[in-house]
């Protein structure tokens, strides 16, 4: 069996590789990143925009496999507390050719010094870097902001697998979701 996972982050495909373990219809997979496009902005900024990434990057890297995966983070605005907050979320899809599972993570808030550099077009990876919040250029690729905001706590694989977790109990119980 192959996987392909719609990215060549490592952030990504080794949560994949990793969550495939601990399920048996899934544990012999080959899993592969195939470099391909989310189709949507670079910082999605709202839930649809995230799934639909998610969504596009699970069918853009299906050919040639049985599972096409993709994993979009992205953020949504809330307000409460009297202002506009911004909440980091990850969307995880699985596509089998015809179907898509989705599945989303928990949600966190952004700092409001990392939102103001998104407000203003930039992308987490950079708004953490930028507003002194890591050294790490590449923090999507490693920990993730949310490892950082979580003291390692909860790196973004684990973050990942969370989404991922969620999208595959659709193939596990096949037969309730197809009712």
């Amino acid at each position: 069996m192959k996987i392909h996972v719609g990215s060549q982050n490592p952030a990504k495909v080794d949560a994949v590789a990793e969550m495939v373990q601990d399920y048996d219809i899934l544990k012999h997979a080959e899993v592969k990143g195939i470099s391909t496009e989310s189709g949507v902005s670079e910082q999605p900024l709202s839930l649809d925009e995230t799934i639909q990434g998610a969504m596009n990057r699970a069918q853009n890297c299906f050919e040639g496999s049985q599972y096409g995966i993709g994993i979009e983070g992205g953020l949504i605005t809330v307000n409460y507390g009297q202002r506009e907050r911004h909440m980091n979320v990850c969307a995880a899809v699985v596509f089998d050719g015809k179907n898509f599972y989705l599945g989303l993570s928990s949600l966190f808030e952004l700092p409001k010094v990392a939102s103001i550099h998104i407000q203003k077009g930039g992308n987490l990876n950079d708004a953490m870097h930028v507003s002194g919040l890591t050294s790490d250029t590449e923090v999507g690729k490693n920990q993730g902001a949310i490892g950082i905001l979580t003291n390692g706590r909860l790196p973004r694989k684990a973050y990942s697998k969370q989404a991922l977790m969620n999208a595959l109990i659709h193939l596990e119980h096949h037969e309730i979701y197809q009712q």
